[in-house]
């Protein structure tokens, strides 16, 4: 009896840490990654990450080499440009529908995939997105996509 107190009491709690992965292992590249707006903006819109994907930002401004598919992503105006806007190279697509990241276009471009138009973002040689930080993308989107 005392082994399975002492099993009870000094493993198990140790064996359901393990199974509560923090974000900060999950986001790889950006370990500041969290599920929010504005981690979103300043870690991947605007910073390039420690495996050199290059921040979005670099293209998507006024002037950057996306500026004409109208998608600026600099943070005075990348919410409004994303959340419930439609796609301009993508007719009929939403680019960010809150709870919804499946149909949410802006998560199939960044994952590629035969259902995009043009190519998968980021467009540079870089690395693409970690599937750490889709999943905290999603995780926003799921949550209702809120301007936090």
């Amino acid at each position: 009896m005392r082994r399975v107190l002492l099993f009870s009491v000094l493993v198990l709690p140790l064996v359901a840490a393990g199974c509560d992965e923090s974000l900060s292992d999950v986001a790889g590249p950006t370990p500041d990654l969290e599920p929010t707006f504005s981690s979103i903006q300043q870690e991947i819109f605007d910073t390039t990450d420690s495996s050199g994907r290059a921040a979005c930002t670099q293209c998507h401004r006024a002037g950057g080499a996306a500026a004409g598919t109208g998608l600026i992503l600099t943070s005075d105006v990348s919410y409004g440009n994303l959340v419930n806007r439609p796609s301009r190279l993508r007719p009929g697509e939403t680019l960010v529908i809150p709870g919804d990241p499946a149909n949410s276009y802006m998560v199939r471009k960044l994952q590629g995939g035969p259902n995009i138009t043009g190519e998968r973002m980021p467009r540079t040689s870089g690395p693409f997105l970690t599937d750490g930080q889709m999943s905290i993308i999603r995780r926003w989107i799921s949550e209702g996509a809120a301007n936090n």
